[in-house]
């Protein structure tokens, strides 16, 4: 079975945010999926996904901090400002950190890890909605 569904995430301010429920309530056909591959493409240039720790809020908050020192905002030498001083930036980070992941499913759920969610990567002060394109492939339970 093949399933593309178009997700729209509601808007979030800037920072690491877990959405692994927020896509999972708008795949209701990954519960028909016995095993499988859902490949999730986040439909922008300045935030990311990411796969990681869903427990500690902390991590969200420190890989924000990492994120900051590593692609500072208002950083000398660089061209692409058209958007605003936070936009380069979110355009590096995004590049690091990618724009897809593509997630085993078996028995109808995402066979992650214990510690494992999905994190939308808000590398803008205002980005708005974000769309994500999911891709469903595989056998019907």
């Amino acid at each position: 079975m093949w399933r593309q569904t178009l997700i729209t995430l509601r808007p979030r301010p800037r920072g690491f945010h877990l959405v692994s429920e927020e896509l999972l309530a708008a795949l209701p056909a990954l519960a028909e999926c016995r095993i499988g591959l859902l490949h999730l493409l986040l439909q922008h240039t300045s935030a990311s996904l990411t796969l990681n720790e869903n427990a500690d809020p902390s991590v969200r908050r420190d890989f924000e901090r990492f994120f900051n020192r590593l692609a500072p905002q208002g950083a000398d030498g660089y061209e692409h400002d058209y958007e605003g001083p936070d936009d380069l930036p979110a355009h590096f980070k995004a590049s690091l950190l990618g724009c897809q992941l593509t997630l085993p499913v078996r028995d109808g759920c995402l066979a992650l890890g214990t510690w494992q969610g999905i994190y939308l990567g808000e590398h803008r002060d205002h980005g708005g909605p974000r769309r994500v394109l999911a891709t469903l492939l595989g056998e019907p339970a």
